[in-house]
């Protein structure tokens, strides 16, 4: 079966050069032409990814996204915003409301393809049966789940890459570069930063009220997974 991509995107010519493109490498595309209409394709028929313009008549993509990380059966779908506010902060704030990428334009064709690619690798688990365990969370690879401390807790797929790629490395303290190899992979161009929203939107998940935030921070040098108090 093929992967479906939806692409809600009102630039009639876009639409039709990135449906173009997608197509010809394989893709099912859906398309929408406006918030209001993305919507409701996404509530008809959950897609494989979601390409989403950042301005939008009706709805905007920045709300679109904030109304699918609060659904439980769209949080886990893959978004790559699509955008011509190449501003580091409107960047970070796509990041912020729950965007796995974002590609700004003017953008390739061959861009888009490598990137939607690449976020389809990471969203996808392993098929392999394997459970990791620490500080009381328990992570699920084959059911794509994870619980702490009996508590459901619902990640994007970037955040799940990003917890697996700690929970198989406790203790060990890696640099932002080092994540953005292990997590995002060496094929696209990815601002530091973005290492750091994605941290900030695991331990949001992750840590209950009372709970130890088993990240820890190492100042100038990067981050760990690593409960124990009063260390670096």
């Amino acid at each position: 079966m093929k992967t479906h991509i939806l692409l809600i995107e009102d630039e009639a010519a876009l639409v039709e050069l990135v449906r173009y493109n997608l197509e010809k490498e394989g893709f099912r595309v859906s398309a929408a032409n406006d918030g209001e209409e993305g919507l409701a394709l996404l509530n008809e028929s959950k897609p494989d990814l979601l390409v989403l313009d950042w301005m939008l008549p009706h709805v905007s993509g920045i709300e679109i996204c904030r109304q699918i990380r609060r659904k439980t059966e769209l949080r886990d779908l893959p978004v790559i915003m699509l955008t011509a506010r190449g501003e580091e902060a409107d960047r970070i704030r796509g990041l912020e409301v729950g965007a796995d990428d974002y590609v700004i334009k003017p953008f390739s064709p061959s861009e888009l393809v490598a990137r939607i690619r690449a976020v389809l690798r990471r969203a996808r688990p392993s098929g392999a049966d394997e459970m990791l365990t620490y500080s009381g969370i328990a992570m699920d690879l084959a059911a794509h789940r994870v619980i702490r401390n009996g508590r459901n807790i619902h990640l994007g797929p970037t955040e799940f890459r990003l917890l697996r790629f700690f929970m198989e490395r406790p203790g060990r303290v890696f640099t932002r570069e080092q994540l953005l190899d292990g997590v995002w992979g060496r094929d696209l161009y990815v601002e530091l930063r973005t290492v750091d929203v994605h941290i900030r939107r695991l331990r949001k998940a992750i840590n209950a009220d009372g709970e130890r935030d088993p990240i820890r921070t190492v100042r100038s040098a990067g981050y760990a997974l690593d409960d124990q108090p009063d260390r670096g």
